[in-house]
């Protein structure tokens, strides 16, 4: 049974793959929307004296953006009665009769040197008033993030929530070569699923991706060696160093919100626990001590709490400790006690909730915990679904499932409400991780 467990909690980040190689760019299918989602107008922008023409349309960017939220019914271009490109050209009563709630318009122009000017009105309609308008410089490879950075200001301005469009996913790709060997790639891309970056390639199987707070590393377990190892990795300049490599497992790092420390798996002792290692000194302290398996920690916003995933009960549930500073700790805590299995448990950045993995009846899906109430809501209905990640905003949880017998990702919202499916048109996709805010 213990090996059963170790198996299935400390490497659930190795599957069988079932694959060829693959295409560079995630495809997003809205599969659930809500319902009452509010109805929004994106005029395309006015770019008639742009000579050449940028290589994306900001306005279809943004549309598809706010509609895949979810909180938001895009009208579709076709539909749209009028096209103003400035609040002086829009006759609201028009739009008013089509219950339109918000109005978007705006226009391009050169300003030399392969830079550009995006100058964009945000409207509510029925008050016929001006809730924003901006006017931002960019350079012609920048549109998409340009794009996204408009769409993060609309639908904060209407919601009252930061935006999340800008932000990034890092994930693990698994391809079958000609030769049948597999191959392992750590890689990131935009929050839309465009702009792949691979990270690393390797022949040996890669685990457990994880952001730094600034944004600008990552964390990951790799078996490059012949056995795990834990590296961080600069994300722009490719820079690597090793972590740990201590005899048996290292496994599931992940930062802490101060960024000074990592938590993670080690089986140095003989047993897998929960450790903390200082980046700045590589002092290392041991926060659990029992027979069973402690695995998958992850820490709270403040950084005064670890969850961490143990069969310590008989069965894999979510454990929580309070930390007093980064070497101490205190006893943990059984959090749930619903269902047969909880697992890969994360806080929302609120802290007021967890995502985890919950298994029912042999069905393993993504569900939240509130804290305060422990209140379990399953949110989502597949049988296979692992690795739950928070939007910096704590809007949408991304996550690993099957389709058609290969590895995909998908998004739901904290609500479940709105559902999303992310695909590679090939290969098998697993262990996302949702980026924080980006700053640069």
């Amino acid at each position: 049974m213990k090996l059963r467990h170790l198996l299935s909690i400390v490497c659930g980040g190795l599957w069988l793959i079932m694959s060829v190689p693959l295409q560079a760019a995630l495809t997003i299918q809205i599969t659930e929307g809500v319902k009452g989602a509010m109805p929004i107008a994106v005029v395309p922008f006015d770019n008639s004296t742009l000579k050449p023409p940028l290589p994306y349309n900001l306005s279809d960017i943004i549309t598809t953006d706010l509609g895949r939220s979810g909180r938001f019914a895009p009208m579709p271009k076709q539909d749209l009665i009028a096209r103003p490109h400035d609040g002086n050209a829009v006759r609201f009563a028009d739009w008013r009769m089509l219950n339109m709630e918000s109005l978007v318009v705006g226009r391009l122009r050169e300003l030399g040197g392969a830079r550009y000017e995006v100058q964009f009105q945000l409207f509510d309609v029925f008050k016929g008033e001006q809730l924003a308008g901006y006017s931002i410089a960019f350079a012609a490879d920048d549109v998409r993030r340009t794009a996204h950075r408009i769409s993060d200001l609309i639908y904060e301005k209407l919601t009252g929530q930061r935006g999340a469009f800008s932000t990034r996913i890092a994930y693990i790709t698994a391809i079958k070569a000609s030769d049948k060997s597999r191959e392992y790639r750590l890689s990131i891309a935009d929050a839309d699923g465009f702009n792949e970056q691979v990270i690393l390639d390797s022949k040996q199987p890669l685990m457990s991706p994880s952001w730094s707070p600034d944004g600008e590393k990552l964390v990951y377990v790799t078996f490059e060696s012949g056995r795990p190892e834990v590296f961080v990795q600069e994300v722009f300049s490719g820079e690597r160093r090793r972590v740990t490599d201590f005899p048996g497992l290292n496994n599931a790092p992940v930062w802490s919100p101060d960024g000074r420390y990592l938590a993670m798996t080690l089986s140095k002792t003989g047993n897998p626990e929960v450790h903390i290692y200082n980046l700045q000194t590589g002092a290392l302290s041991q926060v659990t001590r029992h027979p069973g398996i402690d695995t998958e920690p992850n820490w709270s916003p403040d950084g005064r709490k670890l969850v961490f995933t143990s069969d310590r009960g008989g069965r894999p549930q979510l454990y929580m400790v309070n930390m007093s500073g980064a070497n101490k700790s205190g006893q943990p805590q059984r959090l749930t006690f619903e269902g047969e299995y909880n697992s890969r448990g994360t806080f929302s950045p609120d802290g007021q909730r967890l995502a985890m993995v919950h298994g029912q009846q042999g069905a393993f899906r993504i569900a939240v915990l509130e804290l305060a109430s422990r209140n379990l809501q399953v949110l989502t209905d597949s049988r296979l679904d692992e690795s739950p990640s928070f939007a910096p905003n704590g809007s949408m949880i991304i996550y690993a499932t099957e389709s058609q017998n290969r590895g995909v990702l998908a998004a739901v919202s904290v609500d479940g409400r709105v559902h999303q499916r992310l695909e590679l048109q090939q290969g098998d996709v697993r262990e996302p991780a949702w980026s924080p805010f980006i700053t640069k």
